[in-house]
């Protein structure tokens, strides 16, 4: 059979799998077609794409979900093939069925398979006739919260709640006894519905110590299926993955095949083809169980690419067109070790709660064949509401997991970013902790390794803070300098600015605060011959002094000191009165206390409960009036296809609610009142 590459294919998609595809597509020589939004109007992707076509406003149902906006962009552009990367369209099998009633080839699976494991209670029902092993549950028909509890409750806590239709973590809730059930059963449900259009729940035994390992596959059109090893992604908050690696620890060769043709097995049982992923449950025994296939490439497809040496992208265009697979069961091999780390705009030390901003800082770690960067931002983006709070992706490999996780945790400290909440931190402290290193991992992880993860070390800023100093004085006179060049007179003395005073010595006060701890600092300007110097006077507490012999220059963002005979250097972020320096032992972040002109005005602190981030309410428990109990949900809020609960902080008397369900609020928006009732 005779096959003939696509010339033309539009992306389906945004941000960072959009970029990933148009790199791999342009490098083939097919030209592409991005599809955009109001709020990626300027985006990456749109760029970089040789066409794009505009679908509608900014929330995702009102563009990037509407296949048939899609498929009219594919048509006006003469598009022959559709590329859905992953989320969104991409496991929609209307959207597949319709592609092929316009005669646009779907870059993926074929729509029964789409709809055999677009349920996880069908998917289970399929592997079992396929004796491939599953996790004890109930997949049943009949969804009364009476049925789901009954099942629960006879097959034992824990349990795990899961939208038969979901995936990413979205319509997941653990559930640890009885009296949990109702309201776990509650969020998931209306998280699934807000997610898939579809609130059926499965229920499944929770087994506490497994690892969560997925199995890459491929099938082509003319019989052949290989298994490209395996992903160990066990490391997740919310059910969704954190970091990946690739090939799995402690695996076998004998468990990596059976694994392997195990999930073949399972992609043969629905006539699959293209790329797929089933996702097992690995025991400490060694048995294993099937959780679910994607119908679709993963996000954490890269580490299997680093590891094989092959494009998987590519391998999808090939397939889609009618070729064989590139490469044989056989001729497959794992070559060293690849981590995935996923840069997300959200707060780790605030239950992982997204967070919105304009990137004002970006600065990735060099690219190299060890260090990848897979994103669809730039600096000067901005991270929105409306989409999911991915950054990038940053992947690393070398021979061994030992070297790998070495390149992981440097990288990760030359990852810099500013101008929204990152958990970067929180990904070095997790790559850096000890069990980590040992692979001493389930899917358990963080919670039972949380104070290791979330340390936050005292930083004894004994080079930082007169660095940050320092900086002040350096950059006052560069921009001085800059702004005398501009007039008649650049020589004149006004132009200066070296705190020169009658009688007194040269000296710039500051004050400077980190982590709301103010430290008065003093700069004291001195000349040696014709070279400068400054001796930084840090009064700490007890009244002690520090003195330190510095010096410096700045080139472009780069700061460069040397203190007491100590030479440094950082990278320095200076935005309104706020400045960050990054070295290599994380970030140290100041604010510049300005002089009070008396000028200044304050709001009054109000009340009420605030909103934590941009988002939608989706669902309000209570009324005005009502009397509730300390820690009792009271609204929930979705930002970035994520929900959040606000609970009542004490017992009280709700005066009064603010929003209607399905309006958009802003961070820091008051919610509603609450009275705290006396004791």
């Amino acid at each position: 059979m005779t096959s003939k590459m696509f010339t033309k294919i539009l992306i389906a998609n945004r941000g960072e799998i959009a970029c990933r595809v148009i790199k791999t597509a342009k490098k083939m020589g097919i030209l592409t077609v991005a599809v955009y939004s109001d709020a990626d109007a300027e985006s990456l992707h749109v760029h970089m794409a040789d066409e794009a076509i505009y679908l509608g406003p900014s929330p995702s149902r009102e563009s990037y979900l509407l296949g048939d906006k899609v498929i009219e962009a594919a048509k006006r552009t003469g598009a022959q093939a559709i590329h859905p990367g992953y989320g969104f369209l991409s496991e929609n099998a209307d959207f597949c069925r319709q592609c092929a009633k316009e005669n646009i080839t779907f870059i993926g699976p074929p729509v029964a398979a789409i709809e055999a494991m677009g349920s996880k209670s069908a998917a289970k029902n399929i592997m079992e006739k396929a004796n491939v092993p599953l996790v004890p549950g109930y997949h049943g028909d009949d969804q009364s919260e009476v049925i789901l509890k009954k099942a629960a409750d006879d097959m034992g806590y824990p349990v795990l709640l899961k939208a038969t239709a979901g995936g990413g973590g979205k319509g997941m809730r653990q559930v640890w006894n009885g009296s949990e059930f109702s309201e776990g059963l509650a969020a998931a449900k209306r998280e699934a519905k807000s997610s898939f259009g579809d609130d059926t729940m499965l229920v499944e035994k929770y087994l506490t110590q497994p690892r969560h390992v997925e199995i890459q596959v491929f099938c082509d059109n003319h019989g052949h299926a290989v298994y490209l090893f395996e992903r160990d992604c066990s490391v997740q908050r919310r059910h969704q993955k954190v970091i990946e690696e690739a090939p799995a620890f402690s695996m076998s060769e004998d468990l990596r095949s059976k694994m392997g043709e195990s999930a073949i097995q399972s992609a043969q049982a629905i006539g699959y083809r293209g790329a797929g992923t089933v996702e097992f449950l690995l025991d400490v025994d060694g048995s294993f169980y099937f959780m679910e296939m994607n119908t679709r490439l993963q996000v954490e497809h890269p580490v299997t690419e680093m590891i094989t040496g092959q494009d998987l992208v590519e391998w999808q265009l090939r397939v889609a067109a009618g070729e064989i697979l590139p490469k044989t069961q056989e001729e497959l091999v794992i070559n060293g070790h690849a981590f995935e780390a996923r840069i997300y705009a959200e707060d780790p030390n605030n239950d992982f709660l997204p967070a919105t901003g304009k990137l004002t800082f970006l600065q990735t770690p060099i690219e190299s064949k060890n260090v990848r960067v897979d994103t669809g931002v730039r600096q000067g983006d901005e991270v929105s509401v409306f989409y999911d709070p991915m950054i990038a992706k940053l992947i690393v490999w070398d021979e061994t997991r030992e070297k790998a996780l070495q390149r992981l945790s440097k990288a990760l400290s030359e990852y810099r970013i500013n101008g929204v909440t990152t958990n970067i931190d929180f990904l070095y402290n997790l790559a850096t902790c000890e069990p980590f290193a040992k692979a001493d991992i389930d899917t358990g992880f963080i919670e039972k390794n949380h104070d290791l993860i979330f340390h936050n070390d005292s930083q004894t800023l004994a080079n930082e803070l007169p660095m940050a100093a320092l900086y002040l004085v350096l950059s006052q006179a560069k921009n001085a300098e800059l702004a005398a060049a501009k007039t008649h007179d650049p020589h004149s003395p006004w132009n200066n600015t070296n705190a020169w005073r009658l009688n007194e010595a040269s000296i710039h006060p500051f004050t400077l605060s980190h982590n709301d701890i103010e430290y008065q600092v003093v700069v004291e300007q001195k000349r040696q011959g014709v070279s400068s110097y400054y001796l930084i006077s840090i009064a700490s507490e007890g009244a002690v002094e520090i003195t330190l012999d510095c010096q410096g220059n700045i080139t472009g963002d780069l700061l460069q000191v040397s203190i007491d005979g100590y030479r440094s250097h950082a990278t320095i972020v200076h935005c309104d009165n706020r400045i960050s320096l990054y070295r290599q032992n994380g970030v140290f972040n100041f604010i510049h206390i300005l002089p009070d002109c008396g000028d200044s005005t304050s709001d009054d602190a109000h009340g009420g409960l605030v909103a934590p981030m941009n988002g939608t309410m989706v669902s309000i428990l209570i009324t005005a009036g009502d009397l509730v109990e300390k820690d009792q949900p009271l609204v929930i809020m979705e930002a970035m296809k994520m929900e959040h609960t606000i609970r009542a902080p004490n017992k009280g008397i709700v005066d009064a609610i603010f929003f209607k369900e399905g309006e958009m609020v802003d961070g820091g928006a008051e919610l509603l009142s609450l009275t705290a009732e006396e004791e």
